[in-house]
């Protein structure tokens, strides 16, 4: 079974400057960060803040690609951690055709948020991430990383944002 999450936040890691990508269960105050590349944070945030680039982006580019197709994006899911990597899977419909694509979760989040469809996680990953969650190395434990992401206010995330 997969967990519908929504982006809590997008920040910066304080230990280690890295981008964190924290996505909240939108059934209970679970959280779960994903670290992400500096170019996929900023192509995660400029949609987020809405900011129109002057040329489609790659993430606009993959999104035009899969509509002039004539598919549709219905959802992506975080499927696997392995190994301190997340995997993700487009879910896309082209008549009535399914298909999947794999992904990384970051470039996955960010054709969703164009797109304007949900993000999942598989319970299984949501169970491991929230029990397992390593930053990286020489980061925060485990716990002490839980708990400051579970700790976030708005006026927190609007400190930490990109």
């Amino acid at each position: 079974m997969d967990v519908e999450v929504r982006i809590r936040g997008l920040m910066m890691d304080p230990a280690t400057n890295m981008p964190i990508v924290v996505l909240k269960d939108v059934a209970s105050e679970t959280v779960m960060p994903i670290w992400v590349g500096i170019f996929e944070a900023q192509a995660i945030f400029s949609e987020i803040e809405k900011a129109a680039a002057l040329r489609p982006m790659t993430h606009d580019l993959t999104r035009n690609l899969i509509h002039h197709l004539n598919a549709q994006l219905e959802r992506v899911v975080i499927t696997e951690l392995r190994d301190d990597t997340f995997f993700a899977v487009l879910w896309l419909r082209q008549g009535e055709e399914p298909m999947t694509v794999d992904a990384r979760p970051s470039d996955a989040i960010a054709l969703a948020l164009r797109a304007d469809c949900p993000i999942y996680v598989s319970e299984q990953v949501m169970q491991s991430a929230k029990l397992n969650t390593q930053g990286p190395p020489d980061g925060p434990t485990a716990e002490q990383l839980r708990g400051w992401l579970e700790g976030l206010n708005d006026e927190d995330l609007g400190r930490y944002k990109m």
